[in-house]
């Protein structure tokens, strides 16, 4: 083992984001990886293994970020795992067609002292573009090395290799590259302040001290605050504060002095290495017409209306085949155990059996939608969607980064609002958390889907573009009254990097899709079948008797949902949708396996069984009910997290009751008037 250990070289990719680093983990790693959480974070860790004769590569996918200034959890985590884990070495994936915004990364890890390799990715785009880079010369400027790489066709994978074990067996070599000295103005406090650290033997065993002085003159607050832990560090945070002021009285704001010195050496850099550049690119025509702005908003909503409906006619073959297949299992199992109350529990027309099978037969669905938003993501028109819907967003009261968990929440809410840890002013993360629930996420289309399906048939596409584009205006509407009322005040800036066009790899949309789907698999067999059993084992008891019943009408859940009926008369609902209801604060995926139990129906069945009880107009205002009400028991446990608060925990639960009911309300009445 001790063998293994010596032979085994640990690396971090890092980079911005949307410059390919996903591409070469998958390339490097292929099936050897994981995918989990950073401890104590709700961020994706990516890992995995490379061989390569007898070395073994352990790779760490940081995650993307723009800088290393610690303001987001993304930028925490990578900056600490560089220092703390010390990984023999790091790979810059730097987006070659955006070279000088990119740069700006490399420089800060250049200052931690890392053993940077840099992965000079999209060489071709920015050949096309008309770029004309010279990788030794950027090699010469920055002193580290330099491999050109295109991800998607594998590219410079090889070479990437043997660079990293190259530097990987230099452990006790300096690292870092080439001082990059800044301007006189500037380098003269930083010199300063090192030589005053350099004297202090325990820091230097920990950080790099150049790194160290930069940091204390921008007034980083966690290095400040683990300084202040370390014997010594107290007096260099004292003369690092008195020298951050002298340089604000002769500089200004020391952090944007800094910057701007960086990006000083940055355009020095770049002039030397990047031959002309030509006026006009095909990226340019095609973002004349994206991001145009009249035709920028239509577009957006036009690529989504495409999403859903390909989503949708695309997986039907697949949802069909696993519905008719559930349906033939509960069938062909029917007295399986010769125990009535099992085998009606079970195998029953109200049966489990027919509630998984119901939720499982959308799974298709889910996957095709993941792997068109992955397709999108990838391409580059994603970060374009967020540019476009940012002013739009401000005059509604929310920040433009808010879009960044909003397209999350469209998969599951709990991740998403996580993600709202990117926005640094309080006040707009706190309106994008009490806004999040009413994004349609994935659990909530499995039940959308198939009443789509049984009531609006070829319509079903636009019925799920609707129900996306409500709650996403009931999201602005709701914003607006916060920002108006709570949380008064200017929103945040936001500034976005629009990453270069590129055509998406078909195999990370794929892995991406695995991932985000398969959390459907899991729920479907932990939390939805425990669920839908307690649903199942009310069903199948007497609500006098307490003995076995045959008869959902005599049962205890409709007891409990017929104690509740007066309260849901007039959006003409039966007990059992809204037992269904009930039952989806656990899950929503359990709406749609509760009502198939209720009603004695497979996903094939719930059609005919609907359509004899119910209208269009009256399901339609019962899916914007299931999409506003009470989120989900992960859900409101993660806004409690997030915001700290109970108040406003039961705050988002009360508003997305009455908002539900409301608009239910509107629709039925409104629509029976104007449809008669």
């Amino acid at each position: 083992m001790a063998h293994m250990k010596d032979k085994m070289i640990k690396v971090a990719l890092a980079g911005n984001p949307n410059v390919g680093k996903s591409v070469i983990f998958n390339n490097l790693t292929g099936a050897h990886q994981h995918v989990g959480n950073w401890p104590g974070k709700t961020v994706d860790k990516k890992e995995g293994f490379h061989r390569f004769d007898d070395k073994l590569i352990y790779i760490v996918d940081l995650p993307g970020t723009y800088s290393l200034t610690a303001l987001s959890v993304e930028e925490m985590i990578a900056r600490d795992y560089i220092i703390y884990e010390k990984p023999d070495v790091v790979v810059d994936i730097v987006d070659a067609s955006n070279l000088e915004r990119n740069l700006y990364l490399t420089m800060q890890l250049m200052e931690l002292g890392a053993n940077v390799i840099i992965a000079l990715n999209k060489i071709d785009l920015a050949e096309k573009a008309g770029m004309e880079i010279d990788p030794r010369k950027l090699e010469e400027e920055l002193g580290v090395p330099v491999i050109p790489t295109i991800a998607p066709k594998k590219k410079g994978m090889k070479e990437l290799v043997e660079k990293i074990i190259e530097l990987g067996e230099k452990r006790s070599q300096a690292r870092g590259g080439k001082m990059l000295r800044y301007e006189p103005s500037v380098e003269k406090f930083i010199e300063r302040l090192q030589g005053e650290i350099v004297s202090k033997e325990k820091l230097v065993k920990l950080f790099n001290p150049r790194w160290v002085a930069i940091k204390l003159l921008e007034g980083d607050e966690d290095v400040i605050r683990k300084l202040s832990e370390i014997e010594g560090g107290k007096e260099i945070v004292e003369k690092g504060a008195k020298l951050r002021e002298k340089m604000s009285m002769e500089l200004g704001d020391p952090e944007v002095a800094i910057a701007d010195a960086r990006y000083a050496v940055i355009k020095s850099i770049v002039s030397r290495v990047v031959g002309e550049l030509k006026r006009l690119t095909a990226s340019d025509l095609l973002d004349n017409v994206l991001l145009d702005k009249y035709l920028g908003i239509p577009i957006f909503f036009a690529i989504l209306w495409w999403w859903f409906q390909m989503a949708f006619i695309g997986s039907a073959p697949f949802c069909d085949i696993l519905g008719d297949g559930f349906a033939a299992l509960s069938n062909a199992l029917t007295g399986l155990t010769g125990h009535p109350f099992i085998d009606y529990l079970f195998f029953g027309e109200y049966g489990i059996i027919q509630g998984i099978g119901a939720v499982l037969s959308f799974v298709p669905l889910i996957m095709l939608l993941y792997f068109i938003l992955s397709l999108l993501e990838d391409s580059g028109y994603m970060a374009r969607a967020a540019f476009v819907m940012e002013k739009a967003m401000r005059k509604m009261g929310l920040s433009g980064r808010t879009i960044i968990p909003m397209i999350m929440g469209f998969g599951c809410n709990v991740p998403a609002i996580y993600a709202t840890r990117i926005i640094p002013e309080e006040s707009d993360r706190m309106i994008a958390i009490l806004t999040n629930p009413l994004m349609l996420c994935g659990a909530r289309l499995i039940f959308f889907s198939a009443i789509a399906a049984a009531f609006f048939g070829a319509y079903a596409g636009d019925i799920l573009f609707s129900l996306y584009a409500l709650g996403v205006i009931l999201a602005f509407a709701v914003a607006i009254i916060l920002r108006k009322t709570f949380f008064k005040g200017e929103v945040s800036p936001f500034v976005l990097e629009l990453p270069a066009y590129q055509k998406p790899s078909f195999k990370v949309a794929a892995i991406r899709m695995w991932d985000r789907g398969s959390m459907y698999l899991r729920k479907a067999l932990g939390v939805i079948l425990i669920g839908l059993l307690i649903i199942g084992i009310l069903t199948a008891t007497d609500a006098e008797t307490f003995t076995f019943t045959t008869d959902p009408e005599r049962s205890l859940v409709a007891a409990l949902g017929k104690s509740l009926a007066p309260i849901f008369t007039p959006l003409n609902w039966d007990w059992r949708l809204i037992v269904a209801m009930i039952f989806g604060f656990v899950a929503k995926e359990i709406v749609l396996g509760a009502s198939a139990m209720l009603y004695g129906a497979g996903e094939e069945e719930i059609a005919s069984k609907l359509a004899n009880l119910y209208n269009p107009i009256d399901m339609y205002g019962y899916m914007t009910f299931i999409l506003i009400y009470i989120p989900c028991i992960v859900t409101i446990a993660a806004i409690r997290q997030e915001t700290g608060s109970w108040k406003w925990t039961i705050f988002t639960v009360a508003y997305g009751l009455a908002l539900a009911y409301i608009i239910n309300l509107l629709i039925v009445t409104l629509g029976h008037l104007v449809l008669g």
